[in-house]
């Protein structure tokens, strides 16, 4: 498929259609089951499983309240957090499968839309390198203006601020007063009963 964002609206269509209980069906409730192999593909894919598993978490639940909480007048809302997190694992997703993406305003999709396009983007990504475990990941690359930066920009930048930024999703939902489910074991990848 040329255009993976494409892909992504239609089912953003279609699912906005759908009853509230497919809302049960994103991916990442509980973390998928660990690779049968070490590579670095997989190895990847793992860290972007624990990122869905940590966003799912995080933004399960958020209110019109929790989604306009920003911590000071300078700072960003959770809602245009999610935006920014949504922009990464689109990216971050891209390049993994190695496609171009479409620039388009991420701001104006709803609070369901933003959440469920960054689940997808984040399980194309991981099941793409689970599918390729042996995948160069050294023939990646990332587009940057007139240079390109090798696939390791990817994990100490796209990934790791995505993580950064969820953490603060937690943080400010936490001063909202509506924190996380305090059953999920991150460490697990599981709500505990």
């Amino acid at each position: 498929m040329k255009n993976r964002l494409a892909t992504y609206f239609i089912i953003l269509t279609i699912g906005s259609s759908l009853p509230a209980y497919t809302q049960s069906l994103l991916p990442y409730h509980a973390i998928p089951e660990v690779p049968s192999a070490y590579t670095p593909a997989t190895t990847v894919a793992r860290l972007i499983d624990g990122l869905g598993f940590r966003y799912y978490w995080a933004t399960e639940g958020l209110t019109s309240s929790d989604l306009a909480f920003k911590p000071s007048v300078e700072a960003r809302s959770t809602d245009e957090t999610l935006t920014h997190i949504l922009s990464l694992c689109i990216s971050a997703s891209n390049i993994i499968i190695n496609e171009q993406g479409e620039h388009f305003k991420l701001d104006v999709l709803s609070y369901e839309e933003k959440r469920r396009l960054t689940l997808e983007a984040l399980e194309t990504a991981s099941n793409h390198l689970k599918s390729n475990p042996d995948l160069d990941l050294e023939s990646l690359a990332i587009p940057g203006g007139d240079t390109s930066f090798p696939f390791w920009y990817l994990i100490n930048g796209h990934l790791s601020d995505a993580l950064t930024h969820v953490g603060q999703v937690v943080s400010f939902r936490r001063s909202s007063g509506n924190p996380v489910n305090p059953k999920v074991s991150v460490f697990k990848g599981i709500v505990v009963d």
